[in-house]
């Protein structure tokens, strides 16, 4: 009997010693990624473009209005850096964030000289942004341009009626609301979303027209939304050299008098928890130490993030895509 109780009380010990060492790792976790978070701000120390350098800044995936980048933009007008290279690698997203974007980028070209460089892809609301600048550089394979606007909505109409469920409402005009997805969508609802597709897209065709000096003939061309090879939308005027970031930088020293020689360093604008690789690693860690292996699993899924960002893309987008992503 004394036996047995000896092994309980060791039992208990051992246990209270495994949640003790699983809350210290729980918490060194959390003060890392405060502490990386801090490092990682717009401006830290480590990332702030100090004077003597060139700022990159990084433009990449799906484009929303973010006003934390659009803050970070304006510390970089008050840095003092020599000039900015603006990387984008991006399919678009909103209409309404890549116009914020675009604002942002045309209120820092007034206080540093701006360069944009295309990254494999510059399509739709990530063509707004590169339109910023007044030079732009891209690679020969480089994918640029899908010049319109779209509005997706699902319509369930058949689904419900197979499972029968009716979707009843009240509401106080024919298109409040509308469409919603649960009826088929009236032609005045239709007529509706059409005349905001079309207000979108005459604004987009007056911006490429009037940043990148085309004429009717050629904005119908290039217009129709598909994109083009960096080689194409060199003769297309869509883009003004082919090249990568030396290529920015000269253009830099050439055009506008910046000083060769300088370092090009990164410029953060809002760095999210997943875009951290060794964060995801060290939470990893610890939630296997905690017993949560597959919560640990689902955050390595890189892919997963991506995903949940596409499908919360709402109203208005500006927004390449290709047939596997949608």
């Amino acid at each position: 009997m004394s036996l047995e109780s000896d092994v309980i009380v060791d039992r208990r010990r051992i246990r209270r010693k495994l949640t003790f060492w699983r809350v210290i790792a729980a918490l060194l976790a959390i003060a890392a990624v405060v502490t990386a978070g801090v490092l990682a701000m717009p401006g830290a120390p480590n990332t702030f473009s100090t004077s003597g350098s060139i700022a990159r800044v990084h433009i990449d995936g799906l484009i929303r209005s973010d006003a934390e980048r659009v803050e970070a933009l304006e510390r970089l007008e008050n840095s003092r850096s020599a000039a900015v290279v603006v990387h984008i690698n991006s399919p678009g997203g909103t209409t309404a964030g890549s116009e914020q974007l675009y604002d942002a980028l045309v209120r820092l070209k007034t206080k540093k000289p701006l360069v944009v460089v295309v990254e494999g892809l510059a399509a739709s609301g990530g063509y707004i942004t590169a339109i910023a600048a007044d030079h732009i550089v891209a690679q020969q394979t480089s994918l640029v341009g899908s010049i319109g606007v779209l509005f997706q909505f699902p319509n369930f109409t058949d689904l419900l009626k197979t499972v029968g469920v009716k979707v009843e409402e009240v509401k106080s005009s024919p298109l409040k609301a509308a469409p919603n997805g649960y009826e088929p969508t009236t032609p005045e609802a239709r007529a509706a979303l059409d005349s905001l597709v079309k207000d979108s897209y005459a604004w987009f065709r007056s911006l490429v027209k009037t940043r990148r000096g085309m004429d009717d003939a050629l904005l119908d061309k290039v217009a129709d939304g598909r994109v083009f090879t960096g080689h194409q939308a060199l003769d297309l005027k869509l883009i003004d050299q082919l090249g990568d970031e030396k290529t920015a930088v000269a253009w830099l020293v050439a055009e506008k008098g910046v000083k060769g020689g300088l370092p090009v360093r990164d410029y953060k604008l809002s760095p999210r928890f997943g875009d951290l690789t060794f964060l995801r690693t060290a939470a990893s860690i610890t939630l296997d130490a905690l017993g949560l292996a597959s919560v640990a699993r689902q955050i390595e899924q890189a892919g997963l993030a991506q995903a949940v960002d596409r499908l919360s893309l709402d109203g208005m987008l500006a927004l390449w895509q290709p047939p596997g992503s949608k």
